[in-house]
């Protein structure tokens, strides 16, 4: 059944060949192609061209399979069905209808949150699966970049935003926003017999320390924002600790003291009149916080659409308003 070239047949010709032997009819397969049964009858007879064989016998009102037809058949059907499953779990991976998304645990509570409504209401269809990871820090954990999440759907994209430099090899990275520290507290330390109205006054309150593990010069510390405002006769080692950021700004939000948080991240706790800024004074972060897409993954539909709108919205995120004591 050769003709002494290794070339496959013409994927039209096996499709009307399978359609025409199931059928046993040209018109009725004619009518499943969407074609004329001429055309089905000329792709047919370019098979057998190329398999050199009859795969019909044509009767007066009917059609008849060869032995070699018979063989064929079955292959023939099962390679196009194998063919189209391919194409289709092609289609339903571009589409996709799932995302996970990877974020540090602080940026997922206080900014992500607050505003992910307005993406799942864009876009009923996708199944977003948030997770809130250490890991999503650098350093953290191996610093490990995606994870698949057992919800199913191995195959859905993971997207991660990372507290970090920014070198992640292997993926399409986009910063989302610098980290700008400020001082944070609750709006009571801005009246009372001691209120903070300038730096110097730091010097009656307590600190509060954020002791998640960073590199040395990820972020700046007590220390480092005091020297940097010319502050003096404030003891930067003093105060309460706390295991990472959400409870270090959770203990100034119950007036605990004064914490030094990423300055995006509190919109929503200012807003509300939990939290407020002393001074806006800023002192930068060497490390700020990036989306992450594995390069197999940056392309695909929910990713390009999650991109689109976070960065959008970091985009659109108004300046954290400043609440002074002459404005409490």
């Amino acid at each position: 059944m050769s003709n002494g070239t290794d070339r496959l047949p013409p994927l039209h010709a096996l499709r009307a060949f399978e359609a025409a032997a199931r059928h046993l009819s040209f018109k009725r397969a004619a009518a499943e192609l969407h074609v004329t049964p001429g055309a089905v009858s000329h792709q047919v007879k370019l098979l057998e061209s190329v398999l050199g064989v009859p795969l019909f016998r044509r009767l007066t009102r009917a059609l008849e399979l060869t032995a070699e037809g018979q063989l064929l058949l079955p292959k023939v059907g099962e390679g196009l069905a194998t063919l189209h499953a391919a194409f289709e779990q092609l289609r339903q991976r571009n589409e996709g209808c799932a995302l996970n998304v990877h974020a540090p645990p602080n940026f997922a509570s206080r900014w992500l949150i607050p505003r992910l409504n307005g993406f799942t209401s864009a876009h009923p269809d996708l199944a977003l699966h948030l997770a809130s990871r250490q890991s999503m820090i650098d350093g953290r954990d191996g610093g490990e970049l995606v994870q698949r999440t057992n919800d199913g759907r191995d195959d859905a994209p993971v997207v991660s935003i990372r507290f970090g430099t920014g070198h992640y090899p292997g993926s399409h990275v986009d910063e989302v926003f610098a980290a700008e520290y400020v001082p944070v507290c609750s709006p009571r330390l801005l009246r009372g017999d001691r209120p903070l109205r300038k730096p110097e006054d730091l010097r009656a309150h307590t600190l509060l320390h954020d002791d998640t593990v960073l590199e040395e010069t990820a972020r700046p510390n007590w220390g480092a924002w005091l020297e940097a405002v010319g502050v003096e006769g404030v003891d930067a080692g003093r105060g309460s600790r706390f295991s990472d950021a959400s409870l270090a700004i959770e203990a100034a939000i119950e007036g605990m003291g004064v914490a030094l948080a990423v300055q995006p991240l509190l919109a929503t706790e200012i807003e509300a009149g939990r939290l407020a800024v002393p001074f806006d004074i800023v002192a930068p972060a060497n490390w700020a916080y990036f989306l992450v897409a594995p390069d197999a993954d940056a392309d695909r539909p929910p990713v390009t659409a999650f991109r689109r709108w976070l960065l959008a919205e970091a985009g659109h995120a108004k300046a954290v308003p400043v609440v002074t004591p002459g404005s409490a």
